[in-house]
């Protein structure tokens, strides 16, 4: 009954994740217990409208978002997007399990100044309910956000601009975690019950977020990304960054490229996975990650699912989030499936209209 609820009260949002380079939007219906693609689009950032995942040119990321206002129905006027980075702080606390949603609002900002290291006027905070604690019956798990609100408002700014109204403002790496559930169809059936790593490759930023037992249980960001590979192609081979950009696609590159350039990339990256996975399981005791779900656009390079199994011994895939999903007529699945690695935190969001939680 509640969930019949929210689908019918809650409009559909369309996710939009903006990243350094393009921003990614996609459009989610469901129905029968079935999701459907409705529409997805991709337009290129000006240079220099982000930096580090941060917005540094508001009407410029807007005049993007506007591109992507014409491509979708009119019918759609809500937006979902997130935000990343060292601005955005997400911690699991402890709390009664008997405080209601507003008596945990109020503890929780009473408490914000021991817990959150930016001052109190400088942030936008919220919080979900997550289970009640093992250890301790008497305590509920609270997973608690804090972004920079600067960065919030910025994107909001941006995606008004743009012409549509924002709902919501997530954190990427939970968007992730969620867009993963739809790619659990790709491993083997005990998934659900294991260590997955979801790593998320974009062109400045990687996101890694580890679910078990269907729960994210812990995020980590890195600065770095695909930008690092196509400022080698600058270096050797004397290319604009748009060339680089457009080579390193098609593969239009000299044969020794893959020595010159890509195999010190994968090596770089495979060291940048290893750590964060690392930095993981000395954190929770854990022993290994059973899989890992390979996104962003960093993945679509050419077998680096095979090179991180050869290399780490972890089984893994590279991300296909709408394998099992309905498509509508409109959308053209073989181009969506071309870039479907791309769209995972976008997917994540998207997945946001169904959900009647706080983050």
């Amino acid at each position: 009954m509640l969930t019949s609820f929210w689908q019918k009260q809650i409009p559909l949002m369309l996710g939009i994740d903006i990243g350094s380079h393009s921003v990614k939007a996609v459009l989610l219906s469901h129905q029968h217990n079935h999701y459907k693609v409705e529409a997805f689009a991709i337009e290129s950032m000006s240079k220099g409208a982000m930096a580090e995942r941060e917005i540094q040119d508001i009407e410029a990321v807007g005049r993007v978002i506007a591109k992507i206002r014409k491509k979708i129905s009119k019918n759609i006027k809500h937006a979902a997007t997130a935000v990343s980075g060292s601005t955005v702080i997400t911690k699991v606390i402890f709390m009664d399990v008997t405080l209601s949603d507003e008596e945990l609002e109020s503890q929780i900002l009473i408490e914000a100044d021991s817990l959150i290291p930016y001052p109190l006027n400088e942030v936008s905070l919220d919080f979900e309910k997550l289970e009640v604690n093992e250890a301790d019956p008497s305590k509920v798990n609270v997973l608690l956000s804090a972004a920079r609100t600067e960065s919030v408002e910025a994107r909001i700014s941006a995606i008004d601009i743009g012409g549509f109204d924002s709902k919501v403002v997530d954190v990427e790496s939970y968007a992730l975690s969620r867009a993963a559930q739809l790619c659990f169809s790709q491993l083997p059936d005990d998934a659900s019950e294991k260590v997955v790593a979801t790593v998320d490759i974009g062109a400045t930023m990687s996101l890694l977020s580890i679910i078990e037992n269907g729960e994210t249980v812990y995020t980590r960001d890195q600065v770095f990304g695909g930008e690092q590979y196509t400022r080698s192609i600058v270096s050797y081979y004397n290319k604009t960054f748009e060339e680089a950009e457009k080579a390193k696609l098609s593969n239009d590159l000299p044969p020794n490229y893959t020595f010159e350039v890509l195999a010190p990339f994968q090596t770089i990256l495979l060291q940048q996975i290893r750590r964060a996975i690392q930095m993981y399981l000395t954190t929770s005791g854990k022993e290994n990650v059973d899989y890992i779900i390979i996104s962003g656009g960093t993945a679509l390079i050419n077998g680096i699912d095979k090179l991180i199994v050869d290399e780490l011994g972890i089984h893994t895939v590279l991300a296909k989030p709408f394998a099992e999903l309905e498509f509508s007529p409109l959308v053209d699945k073989d181009a969506i499936e071309q870039v479907a690695p791309q769209l995972m935190v976008a997917t994540g969001l998207a997945l946001r209209s169904f959900s009647p939680w706080h983050i």
